[in-house]
């Protein structure tokens, strides 16, 4: 079996993807798929942690908008991802893959408070850690949660799946000349404003030397792929 380039990543999941063809909430087909994902990628020997959106239950920006305080958005948006990652623990187990959820939220009924010695701990134990609530603070997103996190646990890299196979110079949804990239610097991918993620996230990684794999998830087995250098895709590093 090939040996993976990374002992240890933070995968980034988007909440939306989550919903599947559904408009909101969790598809259960999508779910499952996922957690069968992860379970291979942890077989191969990497340990893993990861960080999901809560955008396919509660965007707090876009309730912000209509009149709620932008604190008071963020925090619901980071109560989904709680329960996001509650029911991707839950697929996982069913799976026989044990996991254990984090919180940035002291809400000891639910899940544990996330710290590093209880992330190191687990993931040493070979389980698939989930870290919800965001960073624990409003005006931060989950891919800037997902460098913070990364950096914290001493992960080797984050990788960010998304519905498109890299970074490209433009929507290649919208736009059909769009160039995928291959690699990018940190700086490169900030000044050229790409809006796969967000810049503090990405400047959070230039200043701590974090790389950043932008992948697709849609393709079944891409987490394993990318962990064994074989997947497509664009790294963003230093």
């Amino acid at each position: 079996m090939d040996e993976p380039d990374y002992r240890r990543v933070v995968v980034k999941l988007s909440g939306e993807y989550l919903a599947g063809p559904q408009p909101f909430g969790i598809d259960q087909p999508t779910i499952d798929r996922i957690a069968g994902d992860l379970t291979a990628a942890r077989e191969l020997g990497t340990e893993i942690a990861v960080v999901v959106g809560g955008g396919n239950i509660f965007r707090g920006v876009e309730v912000s908008s209509r009149g709620v305080s932008r604190p008071t958005g963020d925090t619901m948006g980071m109560l989904a991802t709680v329960m996001n990652c509650l029911a991707l623990e839950a697929a996982l187990e069913r799976r026989g893959q044990s996991a254990r959820a984090l919180s940035a939220f002291v809400m000891p009924e639910v899940c544990e408070l996330f710290t590093r010695r209880a992330a190191h701990k687990y993931l040493s134990e070979g389980r698939i850690v989930l870290l919800a609530g965001g960073t624990g603070n409003p005006f931060f997103t989950t891919d800037t949660t997902a460098v913070l996190r990364a950096a914290e646990i001493g992960a080797q890299a984050v990788l960010k799946a998304t519905n498109v196979d890299g970074v490209y110079s433009s929507d290649p949804k919208k736009d059909p000349s769009a160039r995928r990239f291959e690699r990018l610097s940190h700086s490169q991918a900030l000044e050229g404003g790409y809006k796969v993620m967000d810049a503090t996230a990405f400047a959070l990684a230039r200043e701590t030397s974090l790389p950043i794999i932008v992948f697709s998830i849609a393709e079944p087995g891409s987490i394993g792929a990318i962990l064994k250098g074989a997947g497509r895709g664009t790294i963003v590093a230093s």
